[in-house]
């Protein structure tokens, strides 16, 4: 009969819950807060208007970049092709 390796670092405690939905062993939890809706988060105007800048600027840098990557080609057909 095998002996089952002991090892030394493996204590048994979880790091990670494996509980995941989509998987095939996944098991729902119950709590006690079923049925209760989450409210919506209320921002004041400074948070909303800092949100709505942060959107605009990563929105502003994905466009100059596709900008710049369309000039950079252009560049290289008509100059060094």
């Amino acid at each position: 009969m095998k002996k089952r390796r002991e090892y030394e670092d493996d204590d048994g405690r979880q790091i990670v819950n494996m509980n995941v939905e989509g998987m095939p062993w996944y098991v729902p939890e119950s709590s006690s807060s079923e049925g209760k809706q989450d409210e919506p988060i209320k921002l004041t105007r400074e948070e909303k208007l800092s949100l709505y800048a942060g959107a605009f600027k990563a929105a502003l840098l994905v466009i100059v970049l596709f900008i710049g990557v369309y000039f950079l080609v252009i560049f290289f057909l008509t100059k060094i092709w």
